[in-house]
C-alpha cells in the first residue's frame, strides 16, 4: 500500500517545519534517543559520500534525472549535512536541535581577508542567527516527479492525483565569501525556467565533480539514528565545494518564489550500516 503524504508530513519529513512545530519535536534530536536503532525502515540520509558500503536492504528504484522532473523547492543547511574529503571539518555537536553542527569546507579556512570581509548588514537572519562570510551551506534542488509548479514550502512537492511522488534532491556544498566576483546564487534560482515542459533552475554547478548518486531519506533535524526517515529520495551530491558569492545570497533571501528567507537546522550523519544502502 502507498503511504499516503500530506502536505504537512512531507514539509516535516524534509525538516523544514515552522519553528514551533520544530519546539515541540525535540524528542527526535540530540540525546534523548541515543543508542538506539530504528528497525524496519530504508536507507537513511545524510552520509558519509566517501563511503560507498551499506547494507540496508530495501531497495527502491532510482528516481529518474533531474531534468526529466519538476523543481519544486530550493533550500539551504547552514553548514553540510552530508561529508565527504572537501567538507569534513566537524563543526561541533550544536544546540541539539540542529544548528551549529554538520561539515564545513576545507576550504573554507583557506579564505583572503578580503573574502572574509564582512557583509554591510546582516544576512538570511533567523532565530538561531544569521550567515556570515566563512560560513558553509548545502544547498538542496527538490526535483519531484508530480506535475507540480515550484512553489512555497515542501508541499509544493506533491500533488492530489501523486501524494507519494519520486523525489531526487540535486546537492552543492557552498563557502560563502564577499566577493561579487563568485558563484552567483541568483544564477542557480528558478524564475520561471522551463525546460522540455519540466520547471528547472536556471543552472546547477557543473565544476564540481560527478555527483554520487544513491537512495535515501529526508533529512532534517526531525530525525536521527532511532527515529527514520519513512521517506524514499534519490540523492545527488556533488563532493567537492565551490565558492559562493554572499551578497548574491542574501539578495534571495529578501525575495524568492518559495518563501525561503534563512538557513534550516542539520540532520547529525547516518552512519550505521544498517541504515546506509549501497552506492554503486
Amino acid at each position: 500500500m502507498k503511504r499516503k503524504v500530506t502536505q504537512t508530513a512531507l514539509v516535516l519529513a524534509l525538516g523544514l517545519a515552522s519553528a514551533a512545530v520544530m519546539a515541540g519535536d525535540n524528542s527526535h534530536a540530540g540525546h534523548a534517543t541515543e543508542g538506539k536503532t530504528c528497525e524496519g525502515f530504508g536507507p537513511q540520509t545524510p552520509r558519509d559520500i566517501d563511503s560507498v558500503a551499506g547494507d540496508n536492504q530495501r531497495n527502491f528504484g532510482i528516481a529518474p534525472a533531474s531534468t526529466k522532473m519538476n523543481l519544486c523547492n530550493i533550500h539551504f543547511h547552514k553548514n553540510a549535512e552530508h561529508k565527504a574529503t572537501d567538507f569534513n571539518i566537524y563543526a561541533g555537536e550544536g544546540d541539539g536541535h540542529g544548528y551549529e553542527s554538520g561539515y564545513q569546507c576545507r576550504i573554507s579556512k583557506e579564505l583572503s581577508k578580503a573574502e572574509l570581509a564582512p557583509t554591510k548588514k546582516p544576512v538570511c537572519g533567523g532565530k538561531h542567527g544569521d550567515l556570515k562570510p566563512g560560513d558553509t551551506i548545502e544547498v538542496h534542488w527538490v526535483h519531484s516527479s508530480a506535475d507540480v509548479k515550484p512553489g512555497k514550502g515542501l508541499g509544493s512537492c506533491v500533488s492530489k492525483e501523486i501524494g507519494n511522488p519520486g523525489l531526487r534532491v540535486e546537492t552543492q556544498v557552498f563557502t560563502l565569501v564577499n566577493d561579487r566576483n563568485a558563484l552567483n546564487f541568483n544564477d542557480l534560482d528558478y524564475d520561471g525556467t522551463v525546460k522540455d515542459g519540466f520547471h528547472q533552475p536556471k543552472a546547477l554547478p557543473t565544476n564540481t565533480g560527478e555527483p554520487v548518486v544513491f537512495t535515501g531519506s529526508t533529512t532534517g533535524p526531525s530525525y536521527n539514528e532511532a527515529t527514520c526517515s519513512p521517506y524514499h529520495v534519490t540523492w545527488s551530491v556533488r563532493p567537492q565545494c565551490a565558492k559562493l558569492d554572499i551578497n548574491s545570497v542574501a539578495e534571495w533571501c529578501e525575495s524568492n518564489e518559495f518563501g525561503e528567507d534563512h538557513a534550516h537546522g542539520v540532520r547529525k550523519l547516518v552512519t550505521n550500516p544498517k541504515l546506509l544502502s549501497t552506492i554503486e
